[in-house]
Order: structure tokens, then sequence, then C-alpha cells
């Protein structure tokens, strides 16, 4: 399954090409490994709804992180008491949901950080506040099956970016020949196609695949 996007990004694509592999495949159920670019709350969930298990990893851009503080991933959400834990032990508990972006966020937050021995590891304000997603869970299987998983992403790259490799070599510096998005999707049909084409004859022969097509 492929498909030509004229976007900037492949963090909408997720769902939609995991439905389309699906049905090439005619499965009822996928496991998908994709790679941090196709990292979208609402894309993971739409796969977790229509039964496709996704693992993949979640970008790295935390702000607090790369300015040497504590990360979102050193609090540790404690789902029976709906809380996280922070570095130095103290809970943070709920207090308001807003939303932004169309998205509902728990917020959390403990009035002790102003006396923290860790604060300046933590946070520049007055305390260090927590959002949290209605879906958050979703995200957390994921990233449980990629923490249990870890060869997942270098299998990845050894299935799939030999494909684009040899695709992108064949069409040269230039990539695609033609103009607009249909065009441009046809075009990339016919390397697919030749591609597709080519490896078979290498695994089975020109005899295999002529025998393949007449069955």
């Amino acid at each position: 399954a492929h498909e030509v996007t004229n976007m900037g990004t492949d963090r909408h694509e997720l769902a939609n090409m995991s439905r389309q592999a699906r049905d090439e495949m005619a499965v009822e159920t996928l496991e998908v490994v994709a790679d941090r670019g196709y990292y979208d709350g609402e894309e993971i969930k739409a796969c977790e709804e229509a039964d496709v298990t996704v693992t993949l990893p979640k970008p790295m851009t935390s702000s607090a992180k790369a300015a040497g503080r504590f990360g979102k991933q050193d609090f540790v959400y404690v789902a029976a008491d709906d809380v996280y834990r922070c570095p130095a032990g103290e809970r943070l508990n709920y207090h308001f949901t807003n939303v932004e972006d169309g998205k509902a966020l728990r917020r959390y937050w403990t009035s002790t950080c102003k006396t923290c021995a860790l604060k300046a590891q933590c946070t520049t304000g007055p305390e260090r506040r927590i959002s949290r997603w209605e879906h958050e869970a979703i995200l957390e299987k994921v990233q449980h099956r990629l923490d249990h998983n870890p060869n997942a992403m270098g299998v990845r790259r050894q299935t799939v970016e030999h494909p684009f490799g040899t695709m992108k070599g064949w069409m040269g510096a230039t990539h695609f020949l033609t103009r607009k998005l249909p065009k441009v999707a046809t075009e990339m049909a016919l390397n697919v196609l030749a591609y597709n084409m080519k490896r078979v004859m290498m695994i089975v022969g020109v005899g295999g695949l002529l025998e393949a097509m007449q069955a």
C-alpha cells in the first residue's frame, strides 16, 4: 500500500496507511511499526479502535529535558489514585481539565514544589505542572510495547528503508518528473509496481512470476 501526499509531515497518515495495509493483506488485525515522524495521539487512538497494534517512539520535544531538567517521562502516573509521582516522591494531584486543540487535558501539580530540594532540576516556575490527555493510557501502552521490544525500530529500518533508498536511486536526484498530485501519484504507483515486480523476480525468478500471474 502506498500513497502520495503534499503534506509536509507524516503525522496524520498513520491510521490511513495502516488501514490500507490491512485491506491489502486481507487481515482483520495488524501490527504496525512506524518511525517517530508518524507520532500523533489521535492517529494512534484511531489505530487502537481499528484493532491495529502500533509500536513507535515518541518525539523528543520536551523543552525541560533539553534544558537538562526532568521530563514528563520522569513522572510516574499512578492510575489507582489518579496522581503523578514526581522524582522527589511527591504526589501531583488533579486540579482541573481544559481543552487545547480539541483535546481534553487534565492538569496535575502539587504545592510542595517551593520547598523541594530538586526544584532547580524540575521547573523554573512556582510549581511543576503535568498535563495528561484523556486518552493518555493508549499512548502509555504504545510506549510499553516499545520498551519491551527495543529491537522493533532496528527491524523497521532494515525492512523499509531499503525499498525507499532503491526507488530514490532509480528516480535520480530530481525524484519526480511530473507535476501536480494526481500525476505524481501515478508516477509513484509505476515506480512501486516496478520495484515489486523486480523484487518478486529476484525471489522466485521470472518463471515463478509468470506462473503466479497466470494462476
